[in-house]
């Protein structure tokens, strides 16, 4: 009997025109997303900088429209096919993405970089310069899509503004998901749209269907982005920083740190991101901002359906969260405090917030203020950093590591190996230690976030918690190892396991390793982190096995 002929679309097989065409759906939304960027660099009158923009774009929507249409044909994806579009995808934004850093640092003449500088600042060159080099700018892109916040861009302010504005609008697309987003604008009916939403870790749905659910989620992120805004414009001109602002600008700043706050992605178009405003008012009102990121979408649909706060402490992540917040900022303020005849400059203490340093030491009151905001900026994945982490303790940048590594809500923005996994790890923990304990014929079974799991269940649970949780560890243990070898004498391990932490759980915040002067090997390792971080590693290594040995089983 001959041998049956694989399914293909326009010469090429199914399954790589299926995974060619969505990826192509993907690239095709992002040249529009740098299209609307150029309108942004037309508004600011930066001509190269829209050239850049336009270019970019068009030979982004070359490949991604050429793409969709050859394969339009294709059929749907099943699960193997939304992994690896996941996996693929995201690299693919990323590269793409990459281009108007590129382009710009090369269209710019260099008297019209030099002319973006501030006034008055102790440096002399844009940053943009950074991004002649192909490595810098695939690093900021991936940092930027995968909500990472870590940058080469040592000076935000010398940045064109559409530059600014491209660099806060892939995070907050991409905080909650450009697979989300597509599937929401092609609004695919059937199991299609559900393998790409679960390939990005999403589990839970809001609706019945996936695309009302993502479209819903859209809703409710811009109507936050919104009031996150109109708060953040406030309390930015009631800052000393902020009172002499134009009012433009006070504007552009709260809709930039709004969408890199709300999307967990850390990105500033300010120079040492929110120390420059030395603010306690605007770092409260980040606070709400950078926790709301953190908590699962589903959660902020029947809060807001039902008008009824109690839901948010009927939801297992979210008591969670608001605990490991509260215990958290206890644990690292007495530690840093511990800290302070140890350090040299890391809590300055010049600042007499709301009286405070008036009634108790004010370095201690500034170690706890530091600690507060960088508890929820780590644990949150957003990674606004307001104080000199580099200078903390080394437990304080391991209590800070651990922060970043567990993470907020699965379902929200966040990275990290989500607060549900470590719940379902300490519990079957607990439950193995509980069975050796019991006569060998006891049914036994664990009551889990409302649900009765039987013994079956429950070791599928914490099965597959374990193994991505354990596989994400590993890859931490082994980066922070090959990065303490290349950050130089300054650094120690601690350093470099929190750099390494911050990377692999999209976070942002730093002790000084990342930079345009890094190991370029370090660099290239950190944007495997970013990735794995974003898609929890799974659909990484499906996407690996693919491209060694194809989709065959």
């Amino acid at each position: 009997m001959a041998p049956s002929r694989r399914p293909t679309v326009a010469g090429w097989p199914a399954d790589v025109a299926i995974i060619a065409r969505d990826v192509g759906s993907l690239l095709a939304l992002e040249s529009a997303l740098m299209t609307v960027s150029v309108l942004v660099a037309l508004v600011f009158q930066e001509w190269y900088v829209a050239f850049a923009f336009f270019t970019a774009g068009g030979v982004t929507a070359a490949f991604g429209l050429g793409a969709r249409v050859a394969f339009e044909d294709a059929p749907d994806p099943r699960m193997k096919h939304g992994m690896i579009i996941a996996a693929a995808g995201w690299l693919m934004t990323a590269v793409f993405g990459s281009l108007p850093f590129l382009f710009t640092a090369y269209f710019l003449p260099p008297e019209v970089a030099a002319s973006y500088v501030p006034a008055g600042v102790d440096y002399a060159t844009s940053s943009i310069q950074y991004f002649r080099n192909p490595l810098h700018a695939l690093f900021e892109s991936m940092s930027g899509w995968t909500g990472s916040g870590l940058t080469m861009a040592v000076n935000e302010p010398s940045l064109p503004r559409a530059i600014q504005w491209w660099r806060s609008l892939i995070q907050w697309v991409g905080g909650v998901g450009v697979i989300v987003l597509t599937v929401s604008i092609l609004a695919r009916p059937g199991s299609g749209s559900y393998a790409l939403y679960r390939s990005e870790a999403r589990e839970e749905k809001i609706h019945p269907s996936v695309v009302s659910t993502v479209r819903t989620v859209w809703k409710i992120f811009v109507g936050y982005t919104l009031v996150s805004v109109a708060v953040l414009f406030v309390a930015i001109r009631l800052s000393d920083y902020g009172s002499s602002l134009p009012l433009w600008e006070a504007g552009w700043q709260a809709l930039n740190h709004a969408m890199t706050g709300l999307s967990t992605g850390g990105f500033s178009v300010t120079n040492n991101s929110i120390t420059t405003y030395d603010s306690p008012l605007i770092e409260f009102v980040l606070l709400p901002v950078m926790g709301l990121g953190a908590i699962a979408f589903p959660v902020h649909y029947v809060v807001l359906r039902d008008r009824d706060f109690s839901e948010l402490l009927g939801d297992l992540q979210t008591q969670w969260l608001l605990i490991a917040f509260i215990v958290g900022v206890v644990v690292l303020g007495i530690q840093n405090v511990v800290s302070i005849p140890f350090t040299t400059k890391a809590f300055e203490g010049g600042a007499n917030w709301l009286g405070i340093g008036s009634l108790i030491n004010p370095v201690v009151a500034d170690a706890f203020r530091d600690s507060t905001f960088q508890w929820i900026s780590a644990l949150s994945c957003t990674g606004f950093q307001s104080a000199p982490i580099g200078k903390w303790s080394a437990g304080g940048k391991l209590i800070l590591s651990g922060a970043m590594v567990i993470g907020g809500a699965a379902g929200s923005t966040v990275g990290g190996i989500k607060i549900i996994r470590a719940y379902t790890i300490s519990r079957g923990i607990a439950w193995q230690f509980r069975r050796v304990f019991l006569p060998a014929n006891t049914v036994v079974s664990i009551q889990m976030d409302g649900r009765r799991l039987d013994r079956t269940e429950m070791e599928r649970e914490f099965s597959e918690a374990a193994i991505v949780s354990l596989l994400w560890v590993i890859l931490l243990v082994v980066s922070s190892l090959l990065l303490v070898n290349l950050a130089g004498p300054n650094f120690t391990y601690a350093d470099a396991l929190f750099e390494v932490a911050s990377a692999q759980g999209n976070v942002g915040l730093s002790t000084g390793i990342t930079g345009p002067t890094m190991n370029p090997l370090a660099e290239g390792m950190f944007l495997l982190n970013m990735w794995v971080g974003r898609l929890e590693i799974i659909p990484i290594l499906v996407f690996a096995r693919a491209v060694l040995y194809g989709l065959e089983p």
